[in-house]
């Protein structure tokens, strides 16, 4: 599975992208085993309230199933105006 990173995620995680093997079943699952790689993948998903995700290009929610998903986006809530 590829996993994108935008934003200040990227920068905290210190990648933009990677390919990962996973055994998650939802969103949340895979943020866990994330977080429990490293302190700085711990950091970045520490506060999910303000990361969005996003799978094959399309917005949805920590609860959604990985189930022939390509591609889980992480990035911040976007602004402007």
């Amino acid at each position: 599975m590829k996993v994108l990173y935008f934003a200040w995620v990227r920068e905290r995680i210190g990648l933009p992208r990677e390919d990962i093997e996973t055994n998650a079943a939802t969103v949340a699952e895979l943020v866990t085993e994330l977080r429990a790689r490293e302190e700085r993948y711990d950091l970045a998903f520490s506060d999910m309230d303000v990361v969005r995700v996003a799978l094959d290009q399309e917005l949805s929610e920590l609860g959604a199933s990985l189930v022939g998903v390509r591609e889980v986006a992480f990035f911040p809530p976007v602004t402007g105006g």
